[in-house]
């Protein structure tokens, strides 16, 4: 019979994790044992949650880091490995959004925003931590993507794009990583009710919550360490 993974005493660093699913994230892995080190841009909404957090006994420190400046991700990486070594998980959910808008009605600067954040902030945060994992020889890596990776999304056409290339980042650094034991994972949710998009016209009640994806983020890093999830595709069990 297998014997239950731990996370107690790892080291759990999340991009995006002064609101939202990155928020959720941070709470559910403290709850596990984890010190969180929660990255954003906002210095206050990040304290509001490392209060938040450590009024609950958990561990968390903030840190306050653009993840579309290479020059920050690498200042804050070396902070972080000097301070605690090598974390065991990363959680790249920095993320924005640019829906109801059709392609050709988008700017460059558009375009710029989303695929920095949601594409290129990760291939920043990978290269700036994933060196410390191989050489730890141990580490989980899991980019929070969408089901707009997968299906078609009318009026957020950029949005899919930075996601379909964010699916096939993590499927291709997945291989590369095997051999180093460091696992990467995807988690791909449906709509979930955040203030990250409007969600008109839908029922709040039947949507995913911050706290779905967050038990989905538990459940990889409590795997047994011979198996590894790649995906995980995660949906409201009534179409809101």
């Amino acid at each position: 019979m297998s014997q239950t993974v731990s996370i107690s005493g790892q080291t759990a660093v999340i991009t995006g994790g002064s609101r939202g699913i990155g928020a959720a994230i941070a709470f559910k892995l403290a709850e596990m044992g984890a010190r969180t080190i929660i990255l954003g841009r906002n210095d206050e909404a990040l304290k509001s949650v490392m209060e938040r957090i450590t009024a609950q006994q958990g561990s968390c420190v903030a840190k306050v880091c653009d993840v579309e400046s290479e020059t920050d991700v690498e200042r804050v990486a070396r902070e972080i490995q000097s301070q605690f070594g090598a974390p065991e998980i990363l959680v790249n959910c920095a993320g924005v959004g640019l829906n109801g808008k059709k392609l050709w009605d988008c700017t460059a600067a558009e375009w710029e925003r989303v695929i920095n954040t949601n594409l290129r902030g990760v291939f920043f945060a990978i290269r700036a931590f994933a060196p410390a994992m191989m050489e730890a020889h141990s580490g989980h890596i899991i980019n929070i993507s969408s089901l707009a990776g997968k299906n078609p999304l009318p009026g957020g056409a950029i949005y899919a794009a930075s996601k379909w290339g964010l699916n096939g980042l993590s499927y291709s650094l997945a291989e590369e990583l095997r051999g180093h034991n460091v696992r990467v994972s995807v988690v791909c949710p449906g709509s979930v009710n955040t203030d990250f998009s409007s969600h008109e016209g839908r029922d709040l009640s039947k949507m995913l919550t911050p706290a779905d994806v967050a038990h989905a983020v538990a459940m990889l890093v409590t795997q047994q360490p011979q198996s590894f999830i790649s995906e995980i595709t995660l949906r409201p069990t009534q179409k809101p």
